[in-house]
């Protein structure tokens, strides 16, 4: 096994831009991708390692297949103190799976993290490269408000506590426009690979 690290490229995006299927246009192209929201769904789930801890701090969130995200949610939603010590749990956690995931993918040059906050968390220092993934306000809302259980208030709560698509746009190495269709977004997802095998 080489010392080579896979080079680690930052994808991230607002609510509603598209980031979750360009996630699977990479993988698709044979890139891992390791999912923080899929990491942290897995610890909230059934017999999951944050059931526990996230029990004791919030009692009452928990039922028989794990943690009662609607439950918790209330919880900590509008409630900064609150998400701080959801937070305080779950990063660490989220962090050391991650380490882990990047370990069993060395034979691999390229390796996505997917972060919905990188920005926002300081996550892109640990990346070599950052990918934002981008549309049109107009075609975000229409997409983030035809998601269940979503409200307007819901929906602008969410967009106050990310950074404004226009400054991740700004300090992105590449950036995917995803209002034109799947197969538009993959070309760019392709040149995006190329060039940075290229460097």
């Amino acid at each position: 096994m080489s010392d080579k690290k896979p080079k680690i490229i930052g994808l991230t995006g607002s609510i509603g831009m598209g980031k979750s299927e360009t996630a699977k246009i990479f993988e698709r192209a044979n890139i891992p991708v390791f999912d923080s929201d899929a990491a942290v769904h897995d610890l909230m789930a059934k017999n999951g390692a944050a059931l526990d801890p996230i029990e004791k701090t919030f009692p009452g969130v928990s039922g028989p297949g794990g943690i009662d995200r609607v439950a918790l949610g209330a919880r900590v939603f509008g409630d900064a103190e609150a998400l701080q010590k959801l937070e305080s749990i779950l990063h660490p956690m989220v962090s050391d799976r991650r380490q882990v995931f990047f370990r069993q993918k060395q034979d691999h040059d390229l390796v996505v993290m997917d972060v919905p906050l990188l920005f926002e968390k300081g996550g892109e220092k640990d990346c070599d490269y950052v990918v934002v993934v981008t549309a049109p306000a107009e075609i975000q809302r229409q997409r983030v408000l035809a998601r269940p259980h979503m409200t307007v208030e819901k929906f602008e709560q969410i967009l106050a506590k990310q950074m404004p698509d226009g400054e991740k746009r700004r300090r992105a190495d590449f950036i995917v426009y995803t209002d034109q269709g799947i197969p538009h977004a993959e070309q760019q997802v392709a040149e995006i690979i190329t060039e940075i095998r290229a460097r």
